[in-house]
């Protein structure tokens, strides 16, 4: 409950930026988070709402200091920072990451996306994914949930940005129902899983 009272004044006061009916439920939140380990870090989370899948990836034993919060909502990156002491929370538009200055030394190991792609359009898809990969080191994922039927990321922007997108897993005890992708760049020799298997794009 005390999750899902500010989530629901957020979506009234904006419900195409918050695009959603509820807070992530367990299933998805484990989806979303199972492979990301300490050693992954550091952690940039992009729309983390109220914070449910930065609980749990603190869970996974997470260094506080190695998580950032991009909140857009000044109530919800209020919240974040009185709840999740020794995190770096930033109320700002993600679609503008490029210009900030995040990580200097392009260490950035994960990114952990709550972020209404489906919402937006192709150009702020854009700005989110190319800033976001100006920091993801070599070998370093983004990981994105979806409502949808398909991969959120059209497959002319994955290929634009040379980027690839690879299905984890779906749910249907989340509401509504939900898959999650795993994005990396095309030419990275150490992706996730078999080194054999072919990266899939999706339309």
């Amino acid at each position: 409950m005390s999750d899902l009272l500010p989530f629901l004044r957020a979506w009234v006061s904006d419900p195409r930026r918050v695009a959603a009916i509820s807070p992530s439920g367990p299933a998805l939140t484990e989806l979303m988070t199972r492979e990301v380990n300490p050693q992954d870090g550091p952690v940039l989370e992009l729309g983390p709402g109220t914070g449910v899948f930065t609980r749990a990836l603190l869970a996974r034993g997470l260094d506080p200091h190695d998580l950032t919060l991009i909140e857009a909502g000044k109530d919800f990156a209020h919240a974040l920072s009185g709840r999740f002491p020794g995190t770096r929370v930033m109320c700002m538009d993600a679609t503008r990451l490029a210009k900030a200055n995040l990580y200097p030394d392009q260490n950035l190991g994960t990114v952990i996306s709550g972020l209404p792609l489906l919402s937006m359009n192709p150009r702020q898809v854009m700005g989110v994914l190319t800033g976001a990969f100006r920091y993801i080191r070599p070998g370093g994922y983004f990981y994105q949930f979806t409502y949808g039927p398909r991969c959120p990321v059209h497959a002319n922007i994955l290929n634009r940005l040379g980027l690839k997108a690879t299905r984890v897993g779906h749910t249907i005890r989340n509401v509504p129902p939900s898959s999650v992708y795993r994005l990396s760049r095309s030419d990275d020799s150490d992706w996730f899983g078999d080194n054999n298997q072919q990266p899939q794009h999706y339309a």
